[in-house]
């Protein structure tokens, strides 16, 4: 058994779970999100509030699949409840960000201000010039936009310059030795 599959899902109080053959529905007070599980793997609600994701056999992709799928569906159900997070830090010289409307504006050094949309369901907030957070209920797409932005201009290993993760260590390289 998956350590993570075989774990029961406990659903709080204001969340609704529909399960429709494959379909799993969450709706909860942040918003709702749909989820198709992948073929062997099965999803049941059980009494109580507990939704359980089993496998038929013990075949590697379905051990795969199994704590996959589970750790998704509570994904789901901590993303209408609580939503996700990811916070940004931009340093260097002139690099900030700025919020116009629900989208957002970067001076990353480059010749041209870069602009970036909010997609839907993802929401922006500038706490400072050099702090920003992504904020969503979709965890996958949270992460996802976060990257997005991040690659815009990735942390320079020599002055550490750029888009990083709060928290996230850049590892520094030692400029070329003079003489």
């Amino acid at each position: 058994m998956s350590r993570i599959g075989k774990l029961p899902i406990q659903v709080p109080a204001g969340v609704d779970v529909t399960i429709d053959g494959r379909t799993v529905s969450v709706k909860g007070p942040k918003g709702s999100l749909q989820h198709t599980v992948a073929a062997p793997i099965e999803v049941a609600k059980g009494e109580d509030g507990v939704i359980n994701v089993t496998r038929p056999n013990d075949e590697r992709q379905n051990k795969a699949l199994h704590g996959l799928s589970r750790t998704l569906v509570a994904n789901m159900i901590t993303g209408v409840t609580q939503g996700f997070t990811k916070a940004l830090e931009i340093s260097g010289v002139g690099y900030r960000v700025q919020a116009k409307g629900s989208n957002l504006e970067f001076s990353l050094g480059y010749s041209h201000p870069i602009l970036v949309e909010a997609p839907e369901g993802i929401s922006f907030k500038v706490e400072s010039p050099t702090k920003l957070s992504v904020e969503g209920i979709d965890k996958q797409k949270v992460g996802e936009v976060a990257a997005n932005i991040r690659k815009l201009r990735k942390p320079d290993p020599y002055k550490a310059k750029g888009v990083k993760y709060a928290g996230e260590v850049i590892r520094r390289k030692v400029g070329k030795a003079g003489k």
